[in-house]
């Protein structure tokens, strides 16, 4: 592995005095992140990815990447040549790399105090301020900033669409309040608020039904760049700029918990649910918060690939249609780029749903991680990442897909942009702090400079090769209470120890473990979470499943062998074959088969399904129902009438982690927790109305008379016959993403829920 050691400078020194920081606080939030500068990776596959992308930031000619802002504003391109791909002159989003490569300096600066990162910023944002400067001279009005004529926004209010010009200059809007923020850089601002101020002059003059209208055409996320405006300046006119790009026809149905995804271009929504969680946080409006949450929900439970990404050939597709959607060119990057986002956020209002970054870390893992090519030296990337059995990362493929990799100089696609943002900040969601309190929830080598508090903490690990990670704490240990360490739904047996000393604490799945000892510098935190083969079924298909070990998805390696259909697997030959390395064997199709970490399978073809039963997010042989609104998942496994014949219960996260045995009993089936003994089960009962039925309690003993209640349309409930409750559920199908109602006990039928 590389490092780049001269460009990383003391944590917590020069480069945070210069980040501006904003004048709002945000709403709700009760888990803070730690500034770039404060967290730095050490030897790893993570910070070799970052040293690739900072590589190619060091490289890439600004010059360049003016050329097109520069001819469109009247100005000499200085010779420079043009550029090539989606930065081409010709191509309708050009100039949209123009706020992606300043973010990413702007982060690299802030990280590792990078001065060739900080110059080159800080050069384009002095030649984008020359650009300006000269609109009256281009004929364009005051503020306007980009590489196309500001006639392109006049296609878009009139429902005649040219390109894509907010999205475009969402990402210069983003890029200069980066370099702002991160570098403190005054020009970046005085720039950025010019430009805004177009906005607001553009935007002013439509009527709702015009602005609307103006939001068929994708937006990228200016309602989150206009809401961070109004918090870094608390001038309420950014917000009210902000919230004029709330778009109703996807908002709505949103806020409603309906899952109407289908259909529609999956980046162009994502970015707005990360604006309508920026705009909780600035107004405390709960409605906005359910926009964000539910989209996050309805996502990842019914739109989500195993790697942790979405959409094929860029739109959503039905809910749970995943393994009739293996293809070439699934799982956008930018998509989940954007979803990471979007559950940091979410997140920092609900710190206690450790679900969240349980799904943080297996898209940024297996996807995001081996998004980019290790044998380029800049760091490429490809857009896609292809699903379909032979699949290949860097194939020959169209414009952007099959995998094909970036390149210097004649790509730039949207996700190139977003992958040199996500490997200059691979850092920023590993620990996060509140009070005096600290939460782990990434497992990579790095050093947290917590300095308010005079605290260093040093993670040190192999994860997840190993299922250990080591956390030392030095300095003034006094300054925190507690630590927080996320215990992920895979594991089972997860272990905590301080100083080699087992804890007696809870590690419960899904959940957070909490140490509040009386810390010394130098303590030592070591968590075990042991790992197993779970096989991960697709929701559509439970006969189709992908292999997950801990939080890896497993592929097979076919070398240079073609083929289009899903290779069978023998499920209990899969064997790990290495003690430091995660490398596997398999049978399938009869032959063996090596398996290893998607996020290393380059330059080979692949498959990461398999036809194969599973478990876990979609299981064989089990019912399960997802809240539509908050995506708790609740469910048994179909089960044998057997006496003694197990039975698996999941819990509200998803996972599969209660067993019962079937306790048969005349004209009643009981069930036995297999661990406290408790037993549980209801008679059986005749399907008349109003057919008594018999339900016992934990302690065994037949105390609750329930009589069935008939309802309309199919529906039945249980009315308790002593306190009069309601408990019930709809006659639906069963099939995927079926509707399901079920009543509370006061008997309103208020509760979404779905089959998965």
């Amino acid at each position: 592995m590389t490092t780049v050691a001269s460009a990383m400078p003391t944590i917590g020194g020069p480069t945070a005095l210069a980040q501006a920081a904003p004048v709002q606080s945000e709403i709700g939030v009760s888990a803070h992140p730690f500034e770039l500068g404060q967290v730095r990776l050490t030897d790893s596959r993570w910070l070799d990815n970052q040293n690739r992308t900072l590589t190619y930031l060091r490289f890439v000619d600004v010059d360049r990447l003016l050329y097109n802002v520069r001819a469109n504003h009247g100005l000499s391109t200085n010779d420079a040549a043009a550029l090539g791909g989606w930065e081409a002159p010709d191509f309708e989003f050009r100039s949209h790399s123009l706020g992606h490569f300043p973010t990413a300096w702007a982060q690299a600066w802030a990280v590792l105090g990078d001065t060739e990162c900080r110059d080159k910023a800080n050069y384009l944002v002095a030649e984008l301020a020359k650009c300006q400067a000269n609109n009256e001279a281009a004929g364009f009005n005051t503020g306007y900033l980009s590489g196309f004529p500001e006639s392109d926004l006049d296609t878009v209010e009139t429902g005649k669409r040219k390109g894509v010009p907010y999205y475009c200059l969402h990402k210069t809007m983003a890029g200069l309040l980066d370099v702002w923020r991160y570098m403190g850089s005054t020009q970046a601002r005085d720039v950025l608020l010019r430009l805004a101020g177009w906005v607001d002059w553009r935007t002013g003059r439509l009527t709702y039904t015009q602005m609307q209208a103006t939001l068929r055409t994708e937006f990228g996320g200016m309602n989150a760049v206009l809401t961070d405006l109004y918090q870094q300046t608390d001038d309420d006119r950014w917000l009210t700029v902000a919230q004029r790009f709330d778009h109703a026809a996807v908002f709505d149905p949103l806020a409603a918990g309906e899952d109407r995804l289908d259909g529609l271009h999956a980046n162009t929504q994502v970015p707005k649910w990360i604006g309508a969680a920026r705009e909780y946080k600035a107004t405390g409006t709960t409605r906005y918060r359910d926009i964000a949450t539910n989209a996050w929900n309805i996502t990842v439970s019914a739109h989500t690939y195993v790697i942790g990404g979405n959409s094929q050939a860029e739109h959503f597709r039905p809910p749970h249609a995943i393994a009739a959607y293996l293809n070439a060119d699934a799982a956008e990057a930018c998509n989940t780029y954007n979803m990471l986002k979007l559950t940091r956020e979410l997140w920092q209002l609900d710190p206690n749903r450790a679900a969240y970054f349980d799904y943080y870390e297996r898209a940024l893992l297996n996807q995001l991680i081996g998004q980019q090519n290790p044998a380029s030296a800049h760091g490429h990337v490809c857009y896609f990442t292809a699903l379909n059995p032979g699949g290949r990362r860097g194939q020959v493929g169209p414009w952007a897909g099959g995998g094909s990799f970036s390149t210097d100089y004649g790509t730039f696609w949207c996700c190139q942009g977003t992958g040199i943002e996500t490997n200059t900040k691979l850092m920023d969601s590993i620990y996060f702090h509140n009070d005096t309190t600290l939460t782990v929830n990434l497992f990579m080598p790095s050093v947290l400079n917590w300095s308010q508090r005079d605290i260093t903490v040093t993670q040190t690990t192999t994860y997840p090769a190993s299922d250990t990670t080591t956390v030392t704490v030095t300095g003034n240990a006094a300054g925190t209470r507690t630590m927080r360490v996320r215990i992920p739904e895979w594991t089972k047996g997860a272990a905590v120890s301080v100083n080699g000393a087992i804890q007696n604490i809870a590690t419960t799945p899904g959940a957070y473990a909490s140490l509040t000892p009386s810390w010394a510098s130098g303590d030592i935190v070591t968590v075990r979470l042991p790992m197993r083969v779970i096989m991960r079924a697709a929701n559509d298909d439970p006969g189709v499943s992908a292999i997950t070990y801990g939080p890896v998805v497993l592929s097979g390696n076919y070398g240079d062998t073609k083929f289009n259909t899903l290779p069978t697997l023998d499920v209990a030959s899969i064997t790990r074959t290495s003690t430091s390395a995660l490398t596997f064997t398999a049978t399938a199709n009869g032959s063996s088969v090596d398996l290893g970490p998607f996020y290393n399978a380059h330059h080979h073809n692949y498959t990461v399904y398999w036809r194969a039963a599973g478990q876990g997010a979609a299981a064989t042989a089990g019912l399960k129902l997802v809240n539509a609104g908050s995506g708790l998942v609740l469910g048994v496994h179909e089960m044998s009438t057997a006496n003694g014949a197990a039975a698996e219960q999941w819990n509200d996260t998803g996972t599969l982690d209660h067993s019962w045995s079937l306790v048969p009993d005349g004209a009643t089936v009981r069930l036995r927790n297999v661990n406290s003994g408790k037993v549980l089960g209801i008679e059986r009962m005749s399907t008349a109305d109003n057919a008594p039925a018999q339900q016992w309690s934990d302690n065994g003993t037949n105390d609750h008379l329930w009589r069935l209640r008939y309802g309309a349309n199919g529906y039945f409930r249980i009315q308790c016959a002593n306190g009069g409750r309601v408990l019930g559920v709809n006659g639906a199908s069963s099939a995927p993403g079926a509707q399901v109602v079920i009543w509370d006990d006061n008997g309103t039928g208020d509760h979404l829920w779905r089959f998965i």
